[in-house]
């Protein structure tokens, strides 16, 4: 009869510690306890210990904690029908633990399902250089749109990212030869401003040089020693045009280059016999004249001047 009364305590020993035991619960400090009592919805309880009432209160732990959403690559297709495989990433954290137990039955899952949904929605409305270029814009679209409909369920999405844009290889190519034609067209146009800008600066020194003859020959003289600095064999003479004039008034009048040739080497031959024999070159006949003409008048002034002084 003792035995039998022992048995009986330690069994009632055993229950009690067993319900004890469960009765008791400790929530972390990133953790909320959602209680049930018999059912119904009970005040939000933790952190630290909760004490439950076996076999009535029922409790569920919720993390606050912001947790990281890996959306599966998503096949999708832009405005301008470009194919494309899209990966994101999305953060969110619940801010009502009684809401995200008792409004959706798994809101982990149901986050992940309106995040892929509305990832193919969002960007399918974009063209592809939209998607390429517009990242930010695209993200903060797919954050309100996402934590719209999550809201409903004590779900916060903080933030959404793009991860990869995967595109075929051909179109790959298109774009690589887009950017390159495009660097090609600025390097041209580039080019052309500096050319216009060198015309311009031209155009300048050249008014400048024609103001004043000097400034010609210094350019001449400054070349040769620019080109005399260099080891090189060339040898540049410049020759004022003055020199090739009347050649190219004999071209122009219809003689050969030969004749025209033979015409300038006979005169300079009689100029340099003229001085040698050390008489004067003949002049035109109307510049003899006005030579004449001028001798007289010179003459007829000196009479004039002599004339008082005889008298006197």
């Amino acid at each position: 009869m003792i035995a039998a009364i022992v048995i009986i305590v330690c069994v009632l020993l055993v229950v009690a510690l067993a319900a004890a035991a469960s009765s008791v619960r400790v929530l972390r400090e990133y953790e909320r306890g959602v209680m049930f009592r018999l059912g119904r919805l009970m005040e939000l309880r933790g952190p630290g210990l909760v004490l439950l009432v076996p076999s009535i209160d029922r409790i569920v732990r919720v993390s606050l904690r912001t947790v990281t959403l890996r959306v599966p690559p998503q096949e999708i297709i832009t405005r301008d029908n470009v194919p494309a495989r899209v990966t994101a990433v999305a953060y969110y954290r619940v801010i009502d633990p009684n809401k995200a137990v008792t409004e959706v039955e798994d809101f982990e899952a149901a986050t992940l399902q309106i995040a892929q949904t509305t990832l193919r929605s969002v960007l399918g409305e974009a063209e592809l250089d939209q998607l390429l270029a517009e990242r930010e814009h695209l993200n903060d679209s797919l954050q309100q749109v996402i934590d719209m409909q999550t809201e409903p369920w004590g779900i916060k999405v903080t933030t959404v990212e793009i991860r990869d844009v995967e595109i075929p290889e051909r179109m790959q190519h298109a774009i690589a030869r887009q950017a390159e034609a495009e660097r090609e067209r600025r390097a041209k146009i580039i080019n052309a401003e500096g050319e216009f800008q060198a015309a311009s600066k031209l155009r300048d020194a050249a008014e400048v040089m024609g103001d004043n003859s000097v400034t010609l020959q210094l350019r001449y003289l400054q070349t040769l020693r620019e080109i005399g600095g260099n080891q090189n064999s060339t040898i540049v003479f410049p020759m004022p045009i003055d020199i090739v004039r009347p050649m190219i008034d004999a071209l122009a009048s219809g003689e050969t280059p030969d004749k025209a040739t033979e015409r300038l080497v006979q005169e300079a031959r009689e100029q340099a016999e003229q001085i040698e024999s050390g008489s004067p070159p003949e002049l035109e006949a109307g510049q003899a004249e006005a030579d004449g003409a001028d001798g007289e008048t010179r003459a007829t002034e000196t009479s004039a001047r002599l004339g008082p002084a005889r008298d006197a």
